[in-house]
């Protein structure tokens, strides 16, 4: 006799235990999640890394970032005083010229940090009066600096055998056996525009609408119209015509190594694509190629480049097209794989041969997916531009690094990376006008 076969689940209880299953994976997935988390947490030493974190040191770094810093300097050994917008000779005060703030009255330098916060050099040392403190009193002994002040000392007072420093809310005062150096922040960027040697600087918004338009010519041979354009953009604390060329080097690189990747991977393209390659291997070589291109990063491509060719702008842009050229033969492949046959059919029947069906039945079909990744990648390239030109020696990004390596032009590095973010800006809306024009046609 023929046994009959087991029945069916029931309905009800098929839906009860699929429903179960998806329960335990909704709460199994945020809870390996979890785990993760605490597992990298604890790897990464979070704790240890917020404990070691120097607050203070972020906060005159964001400082930095939208202010600057005028140093008043003694030397103890000379009695030379000199004083200096970001401690730098491109921006020292000529002889016979000092801030509103600082008064020089023979040997006696006095220095007016605001809010009752008064620093004086003389020949006997230097004093700061800090309201609500008192006086810190230091006077050089046996060449080392000796610190009078009311005790305790606090903690934003630095006594050493060497040193004495101290960093309060109106600035910053440092003796040392060398020098006596104070620090006074003011927000802005200054010499922004012209520097102090400039006939330029100092003049109101007024005064320069004059100069441009009305008044005698203070150089004979040009206008001042033209004197202040090129006295903005020779400016030797910010550099405006070097900055130009940089972010003009970041954009070309990045547009050099996008098209040349794209005029690479087209053709390759076809050998990867199945609807247009029969050989299985071939592909398969080509396909794999396109992974070990791609799957190599960027910046490796770029430190391995600099080291065979050399430093400079079209280092990274090789760089940038051999990492692309992989993403472009997979993403173009794909595209030509996804073609609509009928088209190609149809110019097949007027009898073109092969190169006629690909120039006038498919790149037609691919051309606004080609186009559309193509400026998605010439915007994305433009940021990886500034870190390439950082590693290779050229555009905006060298300009960002030698900036941070300085320690000291903060500003300069917020004034960078606002020009990166611009650049980016554009980029994208140019891509995206672009995208309009040659796709939509709109």
């Amino acid at each position: 006799m023929t046994a009959l076969p087991a029945p069916a689940p029931a309905l009800a209880e098929t839906v009860t235990r699929r429903f179960a299953a998806g329960r335990r994976i909704a709460f199994a997935i945020p809870t390996v999640i979890l785990v993760y988390l605490v597992y990298a947490a604890v790897s990464f030493d979070i704790t240890g890394l917020v404990q070691r974190a120097r607050f203070e040191n972020a906060a005159i770094l964001l400082g930095d970032f939208w202010s600057h810093k005028t140093h008043v300097t003694r030397d103890n050994r000379t009695g030379r005083v000199t004083i200096a917008i970001e401690g730098e000779a491109k921006g020292t005060y000529p002889e016979g010229m000092v801030p509103e703030w600082v008064g020089i009255a023979g040997n006696v330098t006095t220095i007016d940090l605001g809010g009752g916060h008064v620093v004086t050099y003389d020949d006997r040392g230097a004093r700061y009066v800090v309201p609500g403190y008192g006086t810190l009193d230091i006077r050089p002994e046996g060449g080392k600096p000796v610190l009078t002040a009311p005790r305790p000392i606090p903690d934003w007072i630095s006594v050493s055998e060497n040193k004495v420093s101290a960093t309060t809310a109106a600035g910053r005062f440092s003796y040392s056996r060398s020098k006596v150096e104070t620090f006074r922040y003011e927000p802005g960027w200054e010499l922004w525009f012209f520097t102090l040697d400039s006939p330029f600087y100092g003049k109101s918004w007024g005064e320069l609408l004059a100069l441009a338009t009305t008044a005698d010519r203070i150089d004979p041979a040009r206008t001042n119209l033209g004197y202040m354009a090129r006295e903005f953009w020779t400016n030797k604390m910010w550099r405006h015509g070097d900055v130009a060329w940089a972010i003009f080097e970041t954009i070309l690189m990045a547009f050099l190594g996008t098209m040349s990747a794209a005029l690479v991977a087209l053709p390759l393209s076809f050998l990867a694509a199945r609807n247009f390659n029969p050989l299985g291997p071939l592909r398969f070589v080509a396909r794999r190629v396109f992974d070990f291109i791609r799957g190599v990063d960027g910046l490796i491509w770029t430190i391995i480049l600099s080291r065979a060719f050399g430093p400079g702008p079209m280092t990274g842009a090789i760089a940038i097209a051999i990492t692309d050229s992989g993403t472009f033969g997979k993403t173009f492949s794909e595209a030509l794989e996804n073609i609509d046959d009928k088209q190609v059919e149809g110019i097949r029947s007027t009898g073109a041969n092969g190169l006629q069906r690909a120039r006038f039945g498919v790149i037609p079909q691919v051309t606004p997916v080609l186009l559309s990744q193509i400026l998605y990648y010439l915007e994305s390239n433009t940021r990886s531009a500034t870190v390439i030109g950082a590693i290779v020696g050229g555009g905006i990004g060298l300009l960002l690094t030698q900036a941070i390596n300085t320690q000291k032009d903060w500003e300069e590095v917020a004034y960078y990376m606002v020009l990166i973010v611009l650049m980016v800006m554009l980029m994208d809306s140019l891509s995206g006008w672009l995208r309009r024009r040659l796709i939509k046609g709109a």
